[in-house]
C-alpha cells in the first residue's frame, strides 16, 4: 500500500524550481573536471568513466546522470538528468576553452548571444 502511494506521488514536488539546472550544472562540471584531470595525469582520456580514480562519495550520483563517450580527438558528454529531468544548460564561449569536449547537449553561447 505504501509503495503504491509513493509511486503515485509526484517526486518533482519535492524539488524547488530550477533544481534540474542546478543539479545538472554540478553533474556536468564534476564530470568534466575528473575527465580532464584523468587526461592530465594519464596523458589520455578514459575509455570509460569507471577508469576515473580517487572519486568522492558523491561522485556516483553524477556518473549516473551523464553519458560519456571517448572519441578519437577527445570525448562526448551528455547530461541525462539534473534532479529529475534533463536540464536546459548553456555556458559562455570561454567555458569551453581548453576542453577535449567534442559533442554535448549543453548549449554553447557565443559572445553575441550572451545575456547582459
Amino acid at each position: 500500500m505504501l509503495s503504491a502511494l509513493v509511486a503515485a506521488c509526484d517526486i518533482s514536488s519535492f524539488f524547488p524550481e530550477g533544481s534540474d539546472e542546478t543539479f545538472g550544472d554540478q553533474n556536468f562540471k564534476s564530470a568534466i573536471a575528473l575527465i580532464e584531470l584523468h587526461k592530465t595525469r594519464n596523458g589520455k582520456y578514459p575509455e570509460e568513466l569507471s577508469e576515473l580514480e580517487f572519486l568522492g562519495q558523491w561522485d556516483p550520483i553524477w556518473i549516473q546522470a551523464v553519458k560519456y563517450e571517448k572519441v578519437e580527438d577527445g570525448y562526448n558528454l551528455f547530461v541525462l538528468r539534473g534532479a529529475i529531468r534533463e536540464p536546459d544548460l548553456e555556458y559562455p564561449a570561454e567555458f569551453w576553452n581548453g576542453l577535449g569536449l567534442i559533442k554535448t547537449n549543453v548549449k554553447k553561447v557565443s559572445k553575441s548571444e550572451e545575456r547582459t
